[in-house]
């Protein structure tokens, strides 16, 4: 896959995508991640890439023409099919499912966004996808850039090294993941759960499972809601709902 990210502040860039699984990939040819300073397609000798709204209002406004140049000179003519995304809090909340659409593509292209935002009319004629990482304001596109790229990436085969690895992350299945152990086998006391230590695959798959219905019944019951659960697994959350009653009286 390659990913084009265009950025005012490219620096920003350089520590997380030369560190770890990203850094792996691109070395492995399984990624391509170029970054364009869009500065760089500015024409005044300045290099301003932004300006006062029209209208009044404080802060300042992402020009069009240097991002319209840029998008056309990284993309080229033809321009169907290649997802250009918009960094704004504006967005739709990016989430597991987004990261695994996205990864489907051959090619992506990011658009930092800064300030009070970028002209309406890049929206308008450029941008195919608007995307947030929470209900929050950053000072940029650039952080939530990063974070999405690396959500995409792991769904890219070979990027994890083993098949079906992001697979089994939490949000993958709908469930949180359940809880990991390694050595020792006991701490200050605690141990490790017998079933993970029996030896039996299935019986460790079916504590998995149950562990992280669990635990998303704990911290995010929301996800339930359209989890798909077995008959066994739905009584199992019938019964975590009935003791959390009881706890309560």
């Amino acid at each position: 896959m390659r990913i084009d990210i265009l950025t005012l502040f490219p620096q920003m860039f350089s520590g997380p995508l030369t560190e770890s699984i990203l850094k792996r990939a691109q070395t492995n040819g399984l990624l391509d991640i170029r970054l364009h300073d869009i500065r760089d397609y500015t024409t005044d000798r300045h290099h301003t890439a932004d300006d006062s709204p029209y209208g009044g209002g404080g802060g300042m406004i992402m020009k069009a023409e240097p991002i319209l140049a840029a998008v056309e000179d990284v993309l080229g003519a033809v321009r169907d099919g290649i997802p250009v995304i918009l960094t704004t809090p504006q967005g739709a909340v990016f989430n597991q499912r987004w990261a695994k659409e996205l990864s489907r593509h051959e090619r992506l292209l990011f658009l930092c966004g800064r300030y009070e935002g970028i002209d309406e009319r890049v929206r308008d004629l450029v941008v195919t996808h608007e995307m947030s990482i929470g209900d929050y304001v950053l000072t940029g596109g650039e952080l939530p850039t990063l974070v999405m790229v690396d959500a995409i990436a792991r769904h890219i085969p070979g990027v994890l090294g083993e098949e079906g690895a992001a697979d089994k992350d939490s949000h993958a299945t709908g469930l949180l993941e359940y809880p990991q152990y390694t050595r020792p086998p006991t701490i200050r006391g605690l141990s490790i759960p017998a079933a993970l230590l029996s030896g039996n695959h299935k019986e460790i798959e079916r504590w998995r499972r149950a562990e992280s219905i669990k635990r998303t019944w704990l911290r995010r019951p929301d996800l339930l809601l359209t989890a798909d659960l077995s008959e066994k697994e739905k009584w199992l959350l019938a019964t975590l709902a009935l003791e959390w009653l009881n706890a309560r009286q």
